[in-house]
């Protein structure tokens, strides 16, 4: 329903990411000491990637550190740097969720602050995207320290028995979507473990390409022994139980359009 004075225009026009063909999505908390290498490495890949015109969208999930006011400067430097801030700290999924329903560009790209992966290997991402729902990178050498190589490698195993998605590196935060197909997503806290199986469940394909990791050189992981194991093992019984009611409508005709 449209009221009085209010626009009918598509509000996709009045977003500024409509006007590009990729979005890279970063969501970021209490990452301050990583924001001025995120802003040059983004820049640069900004300016030479070949996916046509590509921006970025911050998406700042309520950091403390005095981070958001750095993200608001940023991208008042870069005409193709945008941000979102949210009202409160409310986790990595609520942070994709809100990127992803704010982006209008075709694509939807997914990066960390940390930098422990490439913005330029997207290049190795975007040849695969028009065939496949989603296309994540799997890291071929983890630069991380024992405990948490070894935590996340039994947290993946749980996973894949539970979910069966075949996937061998659900947590590599570099990742590419058909931004339709993360739209229609369901999003609840610790479902960005699940990804790829979400996207599975919903009809889409999903493409694994090997990438480049790199220790972390500022800044301090958000996750410890315990929301690394404890968190998936408890989030992959929410998704045994959500995909056993999920529900998949599929139109054959209509005469709507």
């Amino acid at each position: 329903m449209v009221f009085a004075n209010e626009s009918c225009e598509n509000p996709r026009t009045m977003n500024p990411t409509s006007s590009y063909a990729f979005t890279i999505m970063v969501p970021l908390y209490n990452e301050r000491d990583n924001l001025a290498r995120l802003e040059e490495r983004l820049s640069a890949y900004v300016a030479a990637t070949t996916a046509g015109p590509a921006c970025v969208l911050l998406v700042d999930d309520g950091s403390t550190d005095g981070g958001g006011e750095l993200v608001a400067e940023i991208c008042a430097r870069h005409k193709d740097f945008f941000y979102l801030r949210l009202q409160r700290n409310s986790g990595l999924s609520a942070a994709l969720k809100a990127g992803f329903e704010a982006c209008a560009s075709p694509f939807a790209g997914y990066i960390d602050a940390d930098l422990q992966t490439d913005p330029e290997d997207f290049e190795l991402l975007l040849p695969y995207i028009a065939n496949y729902e989603m296309v994540t990178g799997i890291r071929t050498k983890r630069e991380d320290g024992l405990v948490k190589r070894i935590s996340s490698r039994i947290a993946n195993a749980w996973r894949r028995m539970m979910t069966g998605d075949g996937m061998s590196d659900t947590g590599c935060p570099l990742k590419l979507f058909q931004t339709g197909c993360a739209k229609r997503l369901p999003m609840f806290s610790g479902m960005h473990r699940f990804l790829p199986a979400l996207v599975l469940a919903s009809g889409g394909r999903v493409k694994q390409v090997p990438v480049h990791h790199h220790p972390r050189i500022s800044g301090h992981s958000k996750y410890h022994l315990s929301n690394r194991l404890w968190g998936p093992f408890v989030d992959c019984l929410a998704y045994r139980w959500m995909r056993r009611r999920w529900i998949d409508v599929r139109i054959e005709s209509d005469n709507l359009h």
